[in-house]
């Protein structure tokens, strides 16, 4: 059970038959009142076409409720994420906003079913769909639960990253990249270690995962074995991120490719310099401006796209928009104007390939 904090109204989960929590972001002290309990599924209905019963062994990292997963639905499912971190110190404005045009995309462009596709954001009035640690972790094991061959599912997060001092041996840099819940600063982080195992070593052949992650520190959130090194000029190379220590950080014989905000020692803006109407993270808006100006015909080309658009935000080149841009300007959200951005989104993938052969598609 969830309850919305008394001074600053952030979701807090207390320990059963608690009768009052402390607030760690406010300090405020809220009492809990007795309520019977209501079921709420926190997952799209059962499909009407069936999936094999089995599904690849849980993840170590799994918190969710004992008892069988609930039926996955669709050959097309999506998990989408945004946190904005309301009424906090390290609050953005554009996270739940990257959340509903990621949305709009999946089932617009790419023809994701709606019932298909799970949101997690702070506007969500279902707990369950509140982007707690508890839920994240649930939707990323409903997102590859029974996944078979032809499926394509995608994971996308926007929000707050860290990274944190590695001593496993499995990071060449030595750091392990993490993504921020909602309650981060009661329950922890998400580690990189626990998202791949989690979505991307149960994935079997012929089944295909694309990750979209705009937060700090994300170059290598996925923990996958190739990181694509891309010059400016489009010349690249595959630089092999196998962990030296033997650890699997591949499929099961499935397809897994990320892209991300910024290398592993950068940061992503929240900024509207980009739209210039509303604050979006700047590297979901590269993505879907490129896709929607038709530059994301292969993964190259799209990654190219994606970093001119960034180093370009200064420029006007929001003439001609599109279906997207025009629910971006339809957004009507606050936020301070940056320029000047750094970052260069990244691409990663579980096999090397040649990117400007390959067509880009979900």
């Amino acid at each position: 059970m969830l309850v919305n904090c008394s001074g600053c109204r952030i979701p807090l989960q207390p320990p059963p038959a608690a009768e009052s929590i402390r607030c760690a972001v406010c300090r405020a002290i809220t009492h809990i009142a007795a309520a019977p309990y209501i079921h709420s599924s926190p997952y799209p209905p059962p499909s009407p076409y069936s999936h094999s019963s089995s599904y690849p062994s849980p993840s170590p990292y799994n918190h969710s409720p004992v008892g069988p997963p609930p039926q996955v639905f669709g050959r097309k499912r999506a998990v989408i994420i945004g946190i904005t971190y309301r009424h906090s110190r390290n609050e953005l404005k554009g996270c739940i906003n990257d959340a509903k045009c990621i949305k709009y995309l999946l089932v617009n462009r790419f023809n994701f079913p709606e019932t298909s596709i799970l949101m997690l954001t702070e506007e969500e009035r279902d707990p369950y769909r509140i982007p707690t640690k508890r839920n994240i972790r649930s939707a990323m094991d409903w997102l590859v639960m029974n996944c078979q061959p032809g499926d394509s599912l995608v994971f996308h997060y926007s929000g707050h990253g860290s990274r944190k001092r590695s001593y496993t041996g499995d990071e060449i840099d030595g750091y392990d990249e993490t993504i921020l819940p909602l309650d981060h600063q009661i329950h922890g982080k998400i580690v990189d270690n626990e998202i791949n195992a989690t979505i991307v070593r149960p994935l079997p052949p012929g089944v295909k995962l694309h990750a979209i992650i705009d937060s700090c520190h994300s170059g290598t959130l996925l923990d996958l074995p190739y990181l694509c090194r891309m010059g400016r000029n489009g010349v690249y190379g595959w630089e092999d991120h196998r962990p030296r220590n033997g650890i699997r950080k591949g499929t099961r014989g499935g397809e897994a490719i990320c892209f991300s905000g910024c290398d592993d020692d950068q940061v992503s803006a929240d900024t509207s310099a980009l739209s210039k109407v509303t604050t979006t993270g700047a590297m979901t808006f590269a993505f879907i401006q490129a896709i929607e100006r038709g530059q994301g015909t292969t993964y190259g080309n799209l990654l190219n796209a994606m970093r001119s658009i960034i180093r370009t935000s200064q420029s006007d080149f929001l003439a001609g928009g599109g279906i997207v841009t025009s629910l971006i300007t339809m957004l009507l959200s606050g936020g301070s104007f940056g320029s000047g951005l750094t970052q260069e989104p990244q691409l990663s993938s579980n096999e090397p390939f040649h990117v400007y052969s390959k067509p880009f598609s979900l």
